[in-house]
């Protein structure tokens, strides 16, 4: 597990970007937190300084959207998932199980 951040440094309607040789974003949303690769998988773009509205994130290159939920695309021009990571909220601190070393 990966520490992300505390809680309480992360309001509802950001995101925090983990560096890495796989660079992972954590959203806060009314829903809860999520956690996606931070790479556009149309063009790289840094999702993390996207549009985030409700459980979906707009890149801020050239505006294909994504569900945090499932990574899925919801609209062009982007085709390709986001991978997805687990996160687990415990003491007031946001970690994310992720694959690869990521460094916030």
């Amino acid at each position: 597990m990966i520490r992300a951040c505390a809680v309480a440094d992360l309001p509802v309607g950001e995101a925090v970007r983990l560096d890495g040789p796989a660079p992972i974003a954590v959203f806060h949303t009314e829903d809860g937190f999520f956690a996606v690769d931070n790479t556009c998988t149309h063009q790289d773009a840094s999702l993390a300084d996207g549009w985030l509205e409700g459980c979906f994130v707009e890149c801020p290159l050239h505006a294909s959207q994504f569900d945090l939920r499932s990574g899925a695309p919801t609209c062009l021009p982007a085709k390709k998932a986001l991978r997805t990571h687990r996160v687990v909220v415990t003491g007031g601190v946001v970690y994310v199980d992720a694959p690869v070393p990521a460094v916030p």
